[in-house]
């Protein structure tokens, strides 16, 4: 199938007043764009391999931090940074502007960049007609998401590389994803096009530029919706997550997992929906269906795992599998999916006790560990999809750095090769054979992608050993595998940190260093995973956390940057940067961090109510608003690859009143109740869109939340031991708040921020032993200084077998 060209000639582009109001009010606006973005064709792969000479021109992205920006710096455009300079010298010249917006790990950016962008004579058309502008989506979210609303609501679709064109003033004429270089398919190639913006830029430049304003105008009543009322009708909250269940439940694949067919991405905030609605159906007796959705997930969190989406040699999860048995993947690797998907696969391990899931988090945490962390703790933002096949190949391939061929898997393992082979499908002809999507241009001929499809105990069975040594021998092999690969050119790694992604990947290392306690005493660990003492988790989280505070964050105007790179970005934190990075320090905190972790996440809410809180319609915008050059302030509800910041704030919020004084806890519950009530009619007619939101709201409409209060000396040793059985259970709505008496900080902070805490610390202080109380509906368990009493009470209430 050819990629999705988008546009013929700008007057062809435009739509009627009438039929754009009814575009920019639909929840197509949110398709989902990296679906439209893997469309690829056989002859435009071909393109992308051949080999074309790179110019030794020198543009203005040299001076740039950014790793997109800067892989660009040496075509010959001459590309502006998105910025004044570019601003002034469009209106100077009385010329359109061709904006581009990618990000270093992106396949077809590359591939654009190479048919393209580093072409002479593209390149001089640029030049000669147009000031060009490149943006990295990654660190000018804002800029991103004005554009990629205005592709999508006009065109239904999106991706990346986006391509849009612009008056000086910065209102859109037309836009598109990836264009071919010549025309193909019956569709007008890059040329084509930029020669027929030109010419409508001379000849019918009023039409476009009232077209492009109006275009702004609606999207921006479209997308700054307001809140009827101060609160969600009773009715929404469980109507909310009972039709996004079963509509889940409806797209959901008994055979190979997951909720929708190829390419199957691993949306982690469905997985956190259907977990939620399985606890509730249970705690309300409703044993089948609660089984029923979780059993689902199970299914799908171990399909990913054996699938070729896990890179089984070096641990972590790439971004999404081209064919429905999660096998062939898009092979570039996203923090954003690690520190999500760890999560998920934490709270799958606490409720089946099952280790399969536990290997599963310290895999991806051992990956983050090993090639993602910086020396001062910071998280990089990602890894390339494509690298080189040797040293001093001219053109990069996708996957060629975790593809083997049988042969080599033969000479590398030795005489373990036929268990491995038969474990990981391994074949001599390649073994992208599954599906017709797997592989349909023959790229990985010869290549496997690792999966696993047999059942470990029955080989080892087969083979007459235990399932421990069967599982021995795949470890040391991929160890060896390993070992090789490092040999290989490395994928392009983008080192920029990005506040909001180390937020996620900050919560899972956090919550793992409480939640992995469970895992039975003498366990084996095979490579990748390294055996860290659960400690070493948390340790990590709060380096990451540390390296946000000193390096991004302003002390006196107590804002946050939103990336780094060499030093802060010039673009501020916008709304997912606070929201993430609160929910990250809760988890900290809870896990048994300080609580200046925990004064941290108040001081941002602060922050964040400041900077993006509708105070009078309610809900978050996306960025502060004081940026002119942003043209659309969003309030954003969609819960896609990553969370919205608004549903992740509502949990936030909900989690913040669950701790303070009753003043301020009233007041961030009514916070978050207007918030909810701005996205009612998405809450109700579209709910498997907002899925997160859907939790939030009946986390909401719960009369009391769950207070777990541990009182006692951390250095005592029993400290521990109570603090891992507060967190045994799974349940979103619980809260774990710790005081240690003997900590004059603790005992501080609890007496400014909640006075019944800090009498509880009070009362029950004993050096010798830690007390904890369950309190919810206004009324507390007797303490228990056992770490086994304290399990027994938490999982009271939970009517159905373990499922």
């Amino acid at each position: 199938m050819p990629p999705l060209l988008l546009g013929h000639s700008p007057v062809r582009l435009l739509v009627t007043p009438h039929r754009l109001r009814h575009i920019a009010a639909s929840p197509s606006l949110r398709i989902h764009s990296l679906k439209v973005s893997s469309m690829a064709g056989e002859e435009t792969l071909a393109v992308a391999e051949t080999s074309q000479p790179r110019t030794n021109h020198t543009n203005r992205l040299a001076r740039e931090h950014s790793p997109y920006l800067l892989q660009h710096a040496h075509n010959p455009v001459d590309w502006y940074p998105w910025g004044e300079e570019a601003f002034g010298e469009a209106k100077r010249r009385d010329v359109p502007i061709f904006l581009s917006i990618g990000y270093s790990t992106c396949h077809w950016c590359h591939v654009m960049e190479v048919e393209s962008f580093e072409d002479e004579q593209v390149a001089k058309l640029l030049n000669d007609w147009f000031v060009s502008i490149k943006v990295d989506r990654e660190e000018r979210p804002d800029v991103d998401k004005v554009y990629m609303t205005y592709v999508q609501a006009l065109y239904g679709g999106g991706g990346w590389p986006l391509s849009v064109f612009l008056a000086p003033d910065l209102k859109p004429i037309m836009g598109g994803t990836y264009f071919s270089p010549e025309d193909k398919y019956g569709r007008p190639g890059f040329k084509t096009i930029l020669r027929k913006v030109k010419e409508a830029w001379e000849t019918k430049r009023e039409t476009l530029i009232r077209s492009g304003a109006f275009v702004i105008q609606q999207l921006s009543e479209a997308l700054t919706a307001n809140a009827s009322s101060s609160k969600l009708p009773d009715s929404i909250p469980k109507n909310a997550t009972h039709l996004c269940s079963e509509q889940l439940g409806e797209k959901f694949d008994p055979v190979l997992g997951g909720f929708g067919s190829a390419p199957k991405f691993p949306r982690p905030v469905e997985i956190q929906l259907m977990l939620y609605q399985s606890q509730k159906l249970e705690e309300e007796g409703k044993c089948s269906k609660a089984k029923e959705y979780g059993n689902m997930v199970f299914f799908t969190l171990k399909c990913m795992a054996r699938g070729g989406i896990r890179d089984h040699i070096g641990g972590g999860f790439h971004r999404y599998s081209v064919d429905d048995y999660w096998h062939v993947p898009h092979f570039e690797k996203m923090l954003y999916d690690q520190g999500q998907l760890a999560n998920v696969y934490l709270d799958v391990f606490s409720i089946t006790k099952d280790t399969f899931f536990s290997m599963v988090v310290r895999d991806v945490l051992d990956y983050l560990r090993r090639d993602m962390i910086g020396k001062e703790g910071e998280i990089y933002s990602a890894e390339d999809a494509d690298s080189a096949e040797f040293e001093g190949a001219k053109r990069k391939k996708e996957g060629a750095f975790y593809v083997w061929t049988s042969g080599e898997v033969e000479d590398i393992v030795g005489e373990h090769a036929n268990i491995f082979k038969d474990h990981y499908y391994i074949k001599p002809l390649g073994n992208c054979d599954l599906s017709q999507m797997s592989d349909p241009h023959n790229e990985f001929k010869g290549k496997n992608v690792l999966i696993e499809r047999n059942d470990a105990s029955a080989m080892a069975s087969k083979l007459g050993i235990s399932e421990e040594e069967y599982f021995n021998i795949l470890g040391t092999c991929r160890k060896m595998l390993f070992d090789v690969r490092k040999k290989r050119p490395r994928p392009h790694l983008d080192d920029k940190v990005i506040v909001s992604w180390n937020g996620l990947a900050i919560s899972a290392f956090a919550r793992a260093s409480m939640i992995l306690k469970q895992e039975p005493e003498r366990i084996e660990y095979n490579f990748p995973v390294v055996g860290s003492h659960p400690k070493e988790y948390l340790e990590t989280a709060e380096k990451a956390a540390l390296f946000i505070r000193k390096n991004l964050y302003n002390e006196q105007t107590q804002r946050l940057y939103h990336s780094f790179r060499n030093g802060p970005s010039k673009a501020p934190g916008y709304l997912d940067d606070y929201a993430f990075l609160i929910s990250g320090l809760l988890d900290l905190y809870e896990s048994g961090g300080g609580t200046n972790w925990l004064s941290w996440a108040i001081e941002l809410q602060n922050t964040q109510d400041e900077l993006f809180l509708d105070r009078e319609g309610g809900g978050y915008f996306n960025t502060p608003g004081e940026d002119p050059s942003i043209l659309l302030r969003v309030k954003e509800d969609h819960d896609g690859a990553e969370p919205s910041g608004n549903s992740v704030s509502a949990i936030n919020l909900i989690r913040l009143a669950s701790m303070a004084s009753s003043g301020r806890s009233n007041h961030y519950r009514e916070t978050a109740e207007r918030l909810l009530a701005v996205f009612e009619s998405r809450l109700k007619s579209t709910s498997m869109a907002v899925p997160l939101m859907c939790c939030a709201a009946d986390m909401l409409s719960i009369p009391s939340r769950k207070q777990v209060v541990l009182v006692g000396p951390k250095s005592n040793a029993g400290f521990d031991y109570m603090l891992a059985a507060a967190h045994a259970t799974c349940s979103p709505n619980k809260t774990v708040i710790h005081l240690d008496p003997t900590d004059k900080d603790d005992v501080e902070f609890w007496e400014r921020e909640n006075e019944n805490v800090a009498n509880m610390g009070k009362n029950f202080s004993a050096v010798d032993k830690v007390v904890a109380f369950v309190c919810q509906n206004f009324t507390c368990s007797a303490p228990v200084t056992d770490s086994k009493s304290l399990e027994s009470i938490l999982s009271r209430g939970q009517p159905c077998i373990k499922l």
